[in-house]
């Protein structure tokens, strides 16, 4: 959906997995000369249900709230809100319909006779500025029609980046655990070497089936951008805090956070191990990203290996839902997804088989 948006405007911005904006200003000089904004919208609505089967809701105004208050009125179709015609719109409806009003605030706006847009409008800026802060005077503008705001696309760098999986069924064969953290491990590392990103702190959370947890967490001297380090911590990491445990586990958290530039320049006749392992690494992600997709991978680790093999359902992953940061989901635009495990599936509902060994077709474990 996000590459059709892209065709329709020089500027679009992502929010959510199904919720974007368009900046249309540059296009009323010359796309619009032989058709409406209506049309126009109509039009890329329509052809989003044709390729994709999936209906479209649609609201033009002249700031980004607008257009989502627009779109929220409008649904399951398309409403313009006329430049100029933004304070009448807004006169009779209720505060309560703009997105990031909280209860809170809708209470305090009652508490001061506000509960539409025209009460807003007809209270002192200043009461509100002084209430509210600046948010309060950004909201009387906005009442009044006069909050114009330009639309711009931030992509700010990642600060951490986790994952937690709580299994369907309590796994008491620590052994198929760890494999899927290994799993899990790989996959992150893969998402921080696309982004050009590297992590100093790693951390480890178990949830057991009575719900009681254990974890622990590890500071790396230097940044670490090599699976083959972060996983010999892992290991380590989750072998210490199983030593002393018998429950069954329940969830599965991992944590890379404190990251940094990946600054590298890999050669495989590097002067020190470290340096070959890391050419190999920034080799392997070169040929996941030019021969391997996301349901077949060209390399793969052991633990990623292990885990593929334990049942035909990890051969063809399906996606999952990509509910992901701005930043991430604006790569993926331009991108494609290399990472094998990057898209986690059923296969979760089957890791307990991994505990009964390894099995050939047409002969299921009991």
């Amino acid at each position: 959906m996000f590459r059709i948006l892209e065709e329709f405007a020089p500027t679009m911005v992502p929010v959510s997995i199904d919720e974007g904006f368009l900046d249309l200003t540059a296009l009323q000089a010359h796309v619009w000369r032989d058709t409406t904004p209506a049309d126009y919208v109509n039009a890329l609505r329509q052809r989003i249900k044709i390729e994709i089967r999936l209906p479209v809701s649609g609201g033009l105004g002249s700031s980004a709230k607008l257009a989502k208050l627009a779109t929220d009125v409008g649904k399951p179709g398309f409403l313009e809100i006329p430049v100029g015609t933004e304070k009448e719109f807004l006169r009779p409806r209720p505060v309560r319909e703009l997105s990031g009003i909280a209860g809170r605030r809708e209470r305090a706006l009652s508490a001061l006779g506000a509960k539409t847009f025209g009460d807003v409008a007809a209270l002192p800026s200043m009461l509100l500025k002084q209430k509210f802060g600046i948010w309060g005077q950004q909201l009387w503008l906005f009442a009044n029609g006069q909050w114009n705001e330009p639309l711009l696309l931030e992509v700010k760098d990642r600060t951490t980046i986790s994952s937690s999986t709580t299994l369907p069924q309590d796994e008491t064969d620590y052994e198929a655990a760890l494999t899927f953290a290994l799993s899990e491990a790989t996959r992150l590392v893969g998402q921080l070497r696309r982004e050009q990103l590297q992590l100093r702190e790693l951390s480890l959370s178990l949830r057991f089936n009575d719900f009681t947890e254990t974890g622990a967490s590890h500071r790396f001297r230097h940044p670490q951008f090599r699976n083959s380090v972060i996983n010999a911590q892992l290991e380590e990491m989750f072998r210490n805090v199983m030593s002393r445990e018998w429950k069954p586990v329940r969830q599965i958290r991992l944590a890379m956070w404190n990251l940094a530039p990946l600054d590298t320049q890999p050669t495989l006749w590097g002067t020190t191990p470290a340096e070959r392992w890391g050419a190999l690494d920034d080799a392997t992600q070169q040929l996941n990203a030019q021969f391997g997709h996301a349901g077949k991978p060209a390399v793969m680790t052991g633990a990623q290996l292990a885990l593929r093999r334990t049942d035909p359902a990890h051969q063809t992953p399906k996606a999952k839902c990509p509910f992901i940061p701005q930043r991430e989901m604006v790569r993926k635009l331009w991108g494609t997804d290399a990472d094998p495990l990057a898209h986690k599936t059923e296969w979760e509902a089957k890791l307990w088989r991994v505990s009964r060994g390894h099995f050939t077709k047409g002969n299921p474990p009991a």
